[in-house]
């Protein structure tokens, strides 16, 4: 059995043309859905690959309207393959019922692997460089030194509570309570070490 799917972004696009390309192939039932394709949790293709059976054929007008993550499309090649189901892209011209077809997504397999590597590898080498520069990720701190200093001050002191510091610094008094808390555990530290 032939089964199509079709999809779009957003609510001003529609699936009309998808849908006419799928039936004139022959697609005896059509899926179809309005929502990224960046996303996993799409109902249609969800109960498309449900339904798919050993020697369905899965038909998308255009790659990309089945996944935009190459990540995502092996993803769901995968559980094509499982059901014994077959794939075939109409624009592409990517059919996994012949050897071509298989050959040619195992090779986008390859490619997915070798971009995960590489971006693994610029994102590692960019944060070596990054910290040797004296970056460091993350958000900006709230608090300078100096006011974090102040704030355990006060707030060791008595002085002020910790909402009256929270405000004063405008900052969430949970960052207070979390300061205060770090210099009570240095504190008992450095008195267990005696």
């Amino acid at each position: 059995m032939l089964l199509g799917y079709a999809r779009v972004s957003t609510d001003e696009q529609d699936t009309a043309a998808q849908i006419a390309a799928l039936k004139a192939v022959g697609c005896e039932r059509i899926f179809g859905e309005k929502g990224s394709g960046g996303r996993w949790d799409r109902p249609e293709l969800q109960r498309l690959l449900d339904v798919a059976r050993a020697d369905d054929i899965i038909v998308v007008w255009k790659l990309d309207r089945l996944s935009r993550s190459l990540q995502d499309l092996l993803r769901i090649m995968e559980r094509i393959d499982q059901c014994g189901a077959r794939f075939r892209s109409l624009t592409e011209n990517v059919d996994t019922t012949t050897p071509a077809g298989r050959a040619m997504m195992q090779m986008v397999g390859v490619f997915a692997e070798f971009e995960r590597g590489v971006i693994r590898e610029r994102t590692k080498a960019g944060l070596i460089e990054a910290r040797r520069q004296g970056r460091v990720g993350g958000r900006p701190r709230k608090l300078s030194a100096q006011q974090r200093a102040e704030i355990i001050r006060a707030g060791s002191r008595g002085e002020k509570s910790g909402a009256a510091l929270a405000r004063l610094f405008k900052v969430d008094p949970a960052t207070i309570s979390r300061l205060l808390g770090r210099k009570r555990i240095d504190d008992l530290s450095d008195g267990e070490s005696v």
